[in-house]
């Protein structure tokens, strides 16, 4: 293998980049984003760079020696606009067609946005470093009402960041609970629970049915004919793995790139980060995973099963990942669902400070802490040995 292109310059590409360097390859390494910004961090982007705490150059994921060591091709600021998987060649959106030995696809997601609310200024959705900027300033104007639709992770980050900054926030979910799908009714209400205390207005079990404004979004109307006054509107509803480019390449699709247990997609294509789909043996499901971690590991799994071929090891990880809220640290690690059973097994939630792990089929499969790093990571020990439940729940009678 003398060339490999990697398409995505965010985390699991570069980390993919990176790996392949550490594992010898000396070949060139081109990498295709569509972004112009230098490769960075997205997590501070709802939290410490929102907050006006860190400026941008605090998120690069390299510095310029670091970059220079790793001897990249780049080709910034250019959309992939079409992939031959027999060939290995990527088409981009100038017409440049790069083919090489192997290719890393790792184009990420793009967040879902209202329909009518696209060309409304004041409305916002936030996946990049420019609309974190952007949503920055306009809190920075103090906007006199501030709506975040949706009251997952990322919308419960930009509430909290906006209440720190005093802001008023009201937060429309759909959902009866939020998390409930992931958390499960209780500890969704827990969640739910600590925004109310902060003084978010959360609506639930209603939707958005417009966005209204001439110019400017001016109100947004819910579902139930309720009307919020609303100076600035995030939208925090999910994501959709680019794979738009990829029609008609010859790589199977479905809710992402298609992958076998070793991130190959194709013979000399494998797939990282949020794009990717895989079966991961150690919870018997296939998976796509849009959290930090798993796109350091799933870049580095990636670039050694191009290395390496058929002798890597399938890629087994246990999801982990964490959001800051107030002065809450959540964290959850494994793959958990609203059907699982559920055990408190140090605080407690009415304190807000608490670990909780989750049982299915006979196994421990998921831990979630509030202001508990410690305990997340024991128990993400046991999810990784395969650990019964009776044998989690007797660790946790022995830690007691």
């Amino acid at each position: 293998m003398k060339s490999v292109t990697v398409v995505g310059a965010s985390l699991a590409g570069m980390r993919a980049a990176e790996s392949l360097r550490r594992e010898g390859f000396d070949g060139t390494i081109t990498v295709v984003g569509d972004e112009t910004d230098a490769p960075y961090d997205r997590p501070p982007l709802s939290k410490q760079v929102l907050a006006g705490e860190w400026e941008p150059q605090r998120i690069a994921l390299y510095d310029d020696a670091a970059l220079a060591d790793l001897r990249l091709t780049w080709r910034l600021g250019t959309r992939a606009a079409g992939f031959e998987a027999d060939s290995r060649a990527v088409t981009l959106a100038d017409g440049e067609r790069l083919a090489a030995d192997g290719v890393v696809i790792a184009t990420g997601a793009r967040t879902r946005t209202l329909r009518g609310s696209e060309d409304l200024a004041g409305v916002y959705t936030l996946r990049t470093l420019a609309d974190s900027l952007a949503i920055r300033s306009e809190f920075e104007a103090t906007p006199g009402r501030v709506v975040v639709v949706g009251a997952g992770f990322i919308g419960a980050e930009v509430a909290a960041t906006a209440r720190g900054r005093g802001l008023d926030v009201t937060m429309v979910e759909m959902a009866e609970t939020p998390l409930e799908r992931v958390l499960g009714a209780l500890l969704g209400r827990v969640c739910a629970e600590v925004h109310v205390d902060h003084g978010v207005d959360l609506r639930l079990g209603v939707g958005v049915a417009a966005i209204g404004g001439g110019h400017r979004v001016e109100q947004v109307v819910l579902t139930d004919g309720t009307r919020l006054d609303a100076d600035v509107v995030i939208v925090g509803v999910g994501v959709i793995p680019n794979t738009d480019w990829l029609e008609g390449s010859g790589l199977q699709i479905d809710n992402g790139v298609v992958c076998d247990e070793t991130c190959l997609a194709a013979p000399g294509v494998v797939a990282a980060g949020d794009v990717a789909r895989w079966p991961n043996r150690l919870f018997g499901q296939s998976m796509r995973v849009e959290h930090w971690d798993n796109a350091i590991e799933q870049g580095m799994a990636a670039a050694r099963r191009l290395l390496a071929g058929d002798a890597v090891e399938p890629f087994t990880p246990v999801p982990w990942f964490w959001s800051d809220q107030y002065d809450r640290k959540i964290q959850l690690a494994g793959r958990s669902g609203p059907d699982d059973e559920v055990q408190i097994v140090t605080g407690s939630p009415a304190e807000r400070r608490f670990a909780a792990i989750y049982g299915r089929a006979g196994r421990i499969v998921a831990v979630l802490g509030f202001n508990r790093p410690r305990h997340v990571m024991q128990y993400r020990r046991l999810i990784a040995a395969g650990a019964s439940w009776d044998e989690a729940l007797e660790f946790a009678r022995s830690q007691a």
